[in-house]
This record gives structure tokens, sequence and C-alpha cells, in this order.
């Protein structure tokens, strides 16, 4: 699969059916009886709210004609307690939503997250981390509160329509008729903008997705905008995203906006079609003045709930659009899981045997073919080989990153394919050249190498690699807090923290990829120490363009064209002058 870029609209996969739809009323259970409430307050907001005009008929056609000012005084207080009624219990069933709404959102991103984390790393090298970052934070809000108070707000504009359609042929059957005629015409319109609307909402999804993705890269590589003076391109191309995404939009919208001038504009007729029957084609025997006001105010009341129904489609559809990216993130397969039934591996002790090991990133272009090599616990490797060659694909294998495409991958004799992935990796330890530092104390970056260290076990950590005199003449010492990604750190400091957390996991198979190339040649003595403890007794993967620092491995194995071209010491290899011998070669002469 071809890496997705900022600038290339997602192709939605599996595109959304009212099965998606189905699916979110898992999160919408587990608060039934909240919502139960919030129903049951809102319909009784309702018909307080419909009590009025009502009230307002008898006063027109019967108390104001007496002249009874007693009782009119009884209906005002009547009229103005129904309205205390419907604001106390809307007020109240509001809170309770606004409550029910972020829960939702807590469980729909808790799973989303959880799932993100099971993804291979296949997943998050096809595509920009800005887009998979938008839809775990703003759709994940955008949906919400559509799956919270959308609901609800359906369900009670159906009831209140129904409430209205009771009152108003209590009121005057033939008036209601003409209420009602309006509804075919508005269900004509509807149709004919629900396509193009989805459609518009979709683009401005892709066009968000493809902004946020654009501007997390830049964000992080914000050092070398400055160093090559890139900020004007840079600005350029962000307005050019920008100016997609507002054109997107105001697009979508231009299709929104067309829903509630419609119903206004039906509800306006309808209004005005109560007043030509009901004062030119009935008699004044049939239908009084207080009817007539009556009957007007009840077709505003029942056209009302259809312009919210109105508004919650536009909000049905544009949710529709997040919804679909966010099934379809839950839906990626996680392709490197547990077997049925994989059994824990044992405590390893260190035999790796590659059996005619076939693995490539993308279908029909191998990195390693056929390849086939053993290694005996406690041994070190060295892995060199030109940019490419498939090195670092070697030790991401042995810790089953990615499935195999043919062969197998043995550990002590037992198929890794067959245990648990939390028991072998847990016994793996990877250093990297650019160790993650996360933002916290110094002391908790270290304890992530196991999180049940004591403090004095991490500290005794540091002191083997040298890390411990920094760490003490810092403000707070091992409390010190520092930023994310380790920025008010050196790279020294920061190899040497991951040094330490990676002593303090105490693996069973080691893996230093590159993990000194970019510190100075005096920290790197600093933490030689440290090196030569993690690799004793160990069996260790080391990938190093310094061919000095792996002259003492017990076997080096040159890595090209999908497999081993030559294996052995480096005195052996120097003796072939062979790949090695010209490579080794090659880099002495250039110091």
């Amino acid at each position: 699969m071809a890496r997705n870029r900022y600038d290339v609209d997602e192709v939605l996969e599996t595109p959304f059916d009212f099965a998606h739809l189905k699916r979110s009323f898992v999160y919408i259970k587990k608060y039934k009886g909240k919502m139960i409430t919030a129903l049951v307050l809102s319909v009784f907001a309702a018909i307080s709210g419909l009590l009025g005009p009502l009230i307002t008929q008898y006063a027109l056609d019967n108390t104001i004609p007496q002249k009874n000012m007693g009782q009119l005084v009884l209906l005002t207080l009547a009229f103005v307690g129904t309205i205390a009624v419907s604001i106390t219990f809307s007020t109240i069933r509001s809170r309770i939503m606004t409550v029910v709404g972020q829960d939702i959102i807590f469980d729909i991103r808790t799973d989303l997250f959880k799932h993100l984390q099971e993804l291979p790393f296949e997943y998050y090298d096809n595509r920009p981390h800005g887009k998979i970052l938008i839809r775990v934070v703003n759709y994940v809000n955008s949906v919400s509160d559509m799956l919270s108070n959308g609901i609800i707000n359906v369900i009670l504009e159906c009831l209140n329509m129904l409430f209205i359609m009771i009152f108003m042929f209590f009121v005057n059957v033939k008036l209601s008729l003409v209420v009602l005629s309006g509804l075919p015409i508005f269900a004509v319109i509807m149709m004919m903008i629900k396509k193009r609307q989805r459609k518009a909402w979709q683009d401005v999804s892709n066009k968000s997705s493809n902004l946020n993705a654009y501007l997390q890269e830049n964000i992080t590589g914000a050092r070398v905008t400055q160093i090559f003076t890139r900020e004007e391109e840079n600005a350029q191309i962000f307005d050019r995203l920008s100016e997609k995404y507002r054109k997107s939009w105001i697009n979508a919208v231009k299709y929104s906006n067309l829903v509630w001038p419609a119903t206004d504009n039906v509800s306006t007729l309808v209004r005005a079609a109560i007043f030509v029957v009901g004062l030119l084609v009935l008699t004044p025997a049939a239908v009084s003045l207080g009817t007539i006001v009556a009957m007007t105010s009840y077709a505003s009341s029942f056209w009302q709930p259809i312009m919210n129904l109105s508004n919650l489609y536009n909000t049905f559809i544009n949710t529709i659009a997040y919804l679909e990216r966010i099934f379809e993130t839950m839906d990626e397969p996680v392709t490197v899981t547990d077997k049925e039934n994989a059994t824990e591996m044992p405590e390893i002790k260190g035999d790796v045997t590659f059996d005619h090991v076939t693995f490539g990133y993308e279908e029909g272009i191998n990195i390693l073919e056929n390849l086939s090599f053993d290694v005996k616990a406690g041994q070190s490797i060295a892995l060199v080989g030109p940019t490419g060659a498939g090195k670092t694909t070697i030790v991401n294998l042995i810790s089953r990153f990615y499935n195999l495409n043919g062969g197998r991958l043995l550990i002590d004799g037992i198929d890794i394919s067959d245990v648990t992935l939390k028991s072998l990796r847990s016994q793996m330890g990877i250093m990297l050249q650019d160790s993650v530092i996360f933002s916290g104390s110094i002391r908790d970056n270290i304890r992530y190498g196991r999180l049940d260290a004591t403090n004095e076990e991490i500290e005794a950590a540091c002191k083997v690699v040298g890390a411990d005199e920094f760490i003490n003449e810092m403000p707070d010492g091992y409390d010190t807090f520092v930023k994310e990604r380790g920025s008010s750190l050196s790279q020294g400091q920061r190899q040497m923290i991951a040094f330490a957390r990676t002593i303090l996991a105490d693996p069973k198979i080691l893996v230093l990829d590159e993990a000194t190339s970019s510190i100075d040649a005096k920290t790197e003595r600093y933490i030689q120490h440290g090196i030569d403890h993690l690799l004793k007794g160990r069996t260790s993967f080391i990938i190093a363009h310094r061919l000095s620092t792996i002259r003492n491995c017990d076997k080096i194995m040159y890595i090209d064209n999908g497999g081993i071209m030559e294996s052995g010491t480096h005195d052996e290899l120097m003796a072939k002058k062979g790949y090695y011998y010209k490579l080794y070669t090659a880099q002495k002469s250039l110091h």
C-alpha cells in the first residue's frame, strides 16, 4: 500500500451504511437510563408548552368576551406556569445530556485509542500521523452530540409533532389538514439535496484531515523549516490547503443552508393558507377568531419540530462523514496479533533461527528473500550493509512487528508466531538512534523499562551507563521535569536515559539500532561501559554504520540483495577482502 500524503484525499474503503449507525448504539445503550429520564423530562416540557395556545384560545373566545377578570388572572398565571415548567424541565434535561455526551466521547475515544495501539507498524507507515490524530480528537468530538442529544431530540421532535397534531385535530380538523398539506412539498425538496449534501461533507472531512496532517508534519519539522528558511514556502502550502478546506466547507454549508429556508417558506405558506381557508372558505360559525389564532400558533409549533429535524438532519449528514472515518479506523485489521491458541513465551535463553524467511513491505517487492541463519544464546551479531538492505527489517521481525511473508522465525526452537506478543516483546530490548523521551520526570522516563522498579534500581541502572552524574547536577535530580521529546536534554543525555531504561528492563534479547551514531565520541566512551554491561550474557543484534564499534562482535553479517552476502568475525571478513573489507577500508580512509 502506497503511503497517503497530506495533499491526497483518503479513499473511503467502506462507505457508510446504517449498520454504522447501529454500531453507535453500543455506546448509547450504556446510558439508556439517563437518556430515558431526559426524554421523559423533555416530553413533560413539550406538553407544558403546548397548553399555552389552548389557554389563549379559551381566553379569547370565552374569558375576555365575558369580561371575567378573575378567570383571566388565573389563566394568565396558568400560562406563565406552563412556561416555567417547560423551562425547568428543559434545563434539567440539558444538564443530564451534557454529562452523557461527555461520557460517550470518553468511551469512543478510549476504544479508538486502544485499537490504534494494537495496529501494526504498517498502518502508521502508510498514512500521515496528523490524519490519525484528527480522528481521535476532532471527529470524536463532532459525533458525540449527535449520538447523545441528537437521538433524544429526534424522538422528542417526533413526539412533539404527534402531540401538536392531536391538539390541532382537537381544535379543528379541516384547518389541521391545511397544515399537513405542506409536508409532501418539503419531502421533495429534501430528496433533491440529500445526496449532494452528504458528498459535500465527506469532502470537508478529507480536506480537514489533509490540513491537520500538514500542520502536524510542519510542527514536528519546525527546526528544519527554520534552518533552511522554508517559512514562506511552507506558508504557501498551508494557505493552499486552508483554501481547499474553506471552499469545501462553504460548499457543504451551501447545501445545508437550503434546508431551513425551505422549511421556513413552507411553514409561512401553510400559515397564510390557514387565514385564507379560515376567513374566506369556511363560515364564521364554523371557525372563530380564537380557533384561527390557536391553529396559527399550532401551525408554527408543528413546523418548528420539522425545522429542528431539518437542522438535526444537517448535523446527521455531517456526523456520518466523521462516523465513516472513525469506524473505518476501528475496522482496520490488527494483522499482527496473537493466534487463537497462542501460548506464553517461556523465559528466553537467546537462540535465534531464521528459517527461509521472506518478507516485503509491499506486495511483490521483497526486502528479504529466503533468509536463513542461526544465532546461539549470548552471541553478539552485527548487521552491516548499504542503506535499505534490510538490517532494521531483520531486527523488527525478531520482535514480530510485522508478519512474515514466508518461512519461520524461531527463538529457542519456538516459532514466535505461536506465542503471545506480550510475552515475547516483554523479553526484548530495543535501543534506537533517536530514542523517545516523554514529557515528565527523568525517573518516570527510566521507569518505562520496568514499571515496578524501585528508585534504588532506577539509580543503579543510571550509574551503569554514567547517567547518574549529570542527572544529580540537575535542579531536581531524578525528579527533574523534561519537555516533550526531551528537547531540554542533549542528544547524549537522551541516549544515556534510554540506555538506563533498557538496562532496567533486563531484556533477554537486545537490539541496538544505530544507538550511538548520533552522539559524540566522548559521550560514547561514557556509555560504552553500559553497552558492555548490556551485552554480557545476552543475545544481541547491533546495527552500526561506525564499523569500529562492532569489531569485537561474535559474528558480523553483511546484508544486501535480500540476504547475507557474507558472514564471519571481523578478522575472517577482513581476510576475505570481500564486501565487508571494502566497506571497512573505505570508512577507515575517511578518518
